[in-house]
């Protein structure tokens, strides 16, 4: 389990990477850069498994086909485009108090898995992470004066980003269950079928917005200023090793050897990263709810490890 934990801290390091991402790119829409990424995800994936591919594709049945595909739109794509509609029409602070709840929607979809320890042992560990995002979140509307979007547009993205939070929280549940379920896949077999099925989606994507936009997939009437494709690609390549090709990897190796009850506050280790690049990019210091959020975060996830670690896994709950 421990191995496992050290896996979903790592993995959510190279996630971190992408919210300072869009800063390098903001020459170029959320589209762009979801199908950039995905792309070289599935360029990389492709070029690693090069010479297992072949048999690797011929191993897989129908229900792995339709599994991988559903994943990669729930999980990559689709989340990504949602989130940032979400950002666009409501703002920063609605869409991340509506994601923030990301971790206690998958602990407590996950609950009755096997290996899961009751919920209400969980009870004051889930407090504390909810009072962790409280806090985020509380700092976010302080220093957030709105993007002045009508109410009608501001709904629409709340809708958006409880959207995305449906996505991720069904994909990471689903994930983790299809995982140990099927034991026929490694987690690195199985990571790279999911960056090959990101990057063909993808790749769909973007030929069908170039045809749509004639070239200019902003939908603005003229390519916009300071639009460096060779950054773009570069930073794309970076996070699709990182946080895709890597990150995935290391997060279905967690996925098999936690329980969701865990796996799901694992993830505010990406939350956590995320504010510290943040903070390293902008050369400033945290302020104090950012403080007291990250100490109580950090401290309801490893209250929740160690129950985990005390829980005799032969007598889980599991009803």
């Amino acid at each position: 389990m421990w191995q496992g934990v050290l896996c979903g801290l790592l993995a959510g390091a190279l996630w971190g990477m992408v919210f300072v991402a869009p800063v390098f790119l903001s020459a170029f829409s959320p589209l762009e850069m979801a199908c950039g990424r995905y792309i070289a995800y599935g360029l990389i994936a492709a070029s690693v498994m090069a010479g297992r591919l072949p048999p690797l594709l011929r191993r897989l049945d129908r229900a792995d086909i339709v599994a991988m595909v559903k994943h990669a739109l729930a999980g990559n794509i689709v989340y990504y485009m949602l989130l940032a509609l979400g950002v666009k029409f409501a703002g920063v602070a609605a869409t991340s108090l509506i994601i923030g709840v990301l971790p206690i929607s998958v602990t407590l979809i996950g609950h009755k898995d096997h290996g899961s320890v009751p919920l209400k042992q969980l009870t004051w560990p889930l407090l504390l992470v909810a009072a962790g995002i409280a806090c985020i979140n509380v700092d976010v509307f302080t220093h957030d004066s709105g993007n002045g979007m009508p109410l009608a547009w501001k709904l629409l993205g709340v809708l958006c980003a409880a959207g995305a939070l449906a996505c991720w929280t069904w994909y990471s549940v689903d994930n983790a269950r299809y995982l140990k379920r099927n034991p026929h896949f490694s987690s690195g077999e199985w990571s790279a079928l999911y960056g090959v099925s990101s990057g063909l989606i993808a790749l769909v994507i973007a030929l069908v917005a170039l045809a749509v936009f004639h070239g200019d997939v902003t939908g603005a009437a003229g390519a916009a200023s300071g639009r460096d494709w060779g950054l773009f690609w570069l930073v794309n390549a970076v996070i699709a090793l990182g946080a895709s090709a890597i990150g995935n990897h290391l997060w279905n190796i967690a996925s098999r050897k936690v329980p969701l009850t865990l796996s799901g506050q694992l993830i505010l280790f990406e939350t956590l990263f995320a504010l510290l690049y943040g903070f390293i990019y902008k050369q400033q210091l945290p302020r104090t709810l950012e403080v007291a959020a990250m100490l109580l975060l950090v401290a309801g996830v490893m209250w929740s490890v160690r129950i985990h670690a005390l829980e005799d896994p032969s007598e889980a709950h599991a009803d």
